[in-house]
């Protein structure tokens, strides 16, 4: 196996509620000399793409729905192609298909052109993610684990032939995911950190979608005394 992991870190603001956030993004590339899949395209498509060099681009999977995450995810699944033909293909979890619409949909109504902005509603992902479902590159297998709470479609990829799990904005260093400290659903969110990380290996990495790497060890230590978190978030 020749499979490897890239990072880029990109920054720039998402608006939740009105309020705008600044964000660090962690965009990763699995892959070898040839593929590469890439795990969460963030602000800037030039730096992803310059990582990703003359690779082919496999896949793009978003681990969420939310628009630092979609922002560039057409201009990397095209990697310089202009026949949307050889695109590779963006994966999402179907419980955010709402996030996705709003998204394109405020897109289209900014769009003087109405071909174009009808192109830009009829959008929907290539790939509907699946829990237990595979992707394949460079000889290692990414498979999806559904982690809502943080989004209804919230994803983290595993791969136990890289020791790794790329859990997105469900789970970040120290902490559960968030945009700018706030949650959608916080106990939701603290349920899936459970189950997923519970049966994992204690030494295994977990790279998030902001921040710096931890492992499953540290964070299984730490994920029981969030409660009184979700406490103060319902108001309970």
């Amino acid at each position: 196996m020749d499979a490897r992991i890239e990072q880029v870190v990109t920054s720039g603001k998402v608006t939740l509620d009105d309020t705008e956030y600044d964000v660090e993004n962690n965009t990763y590339l699995v892959g070898d000399d040839s593929e590469v899949i890439v795990i969460d395209p963030g602000f800037d498509a030039e730096a992803v793409l310059d990582k990703v060099g003359d690779r082919e681009v496999m896949a793009v999977i978003l681990t969420d729905g939310n628009d630092h995450h979609l922002g560039t995810a057409l201009e990397v699944s095209a990697a310089g192609e202009e026949d949307e033909e050889y695109w590779a293909p963006i994966a999402l979890h179907r419980a955010d298909r709402l996030l996705w619409r709003d998204y394109f949909g405020r897109l289209a109504r900014d769009e003087d052109d109405e071909e174009q902005a009808k192109a830009l509603r009829s959008l929907e992902p290539d790939i509907w993610l699946e829990d237990g479902g595979v992707f394949e590159v460079a000889g290692a297998q990414l498979e999806i684990q559904h982690t809502p709470g943080h989004t209804p479609g919230s994803v983290s990829v595993l791969s136990d032939q890289l020791g790794v799990l790329f859990s997105g904005d469900t789970l970040h260093r120290g902490r559960p995911g968030s945009i700018g400290g706030t949650f959608e659903d916080l106990r939701k969110q603290l349920n899936s950190i459970g189950a997923l990380i519970t049966p994992l290996p204690r030494d295994m990495r977990v790279l998030p979608g902001q921040g710096e790497e931890t492992t499953v060890g540290d964070e299984n230590a730490r994920w029981e005394s969030w409660g009184s978190l979700a406490s103060e978030n319902d108001g309970s």
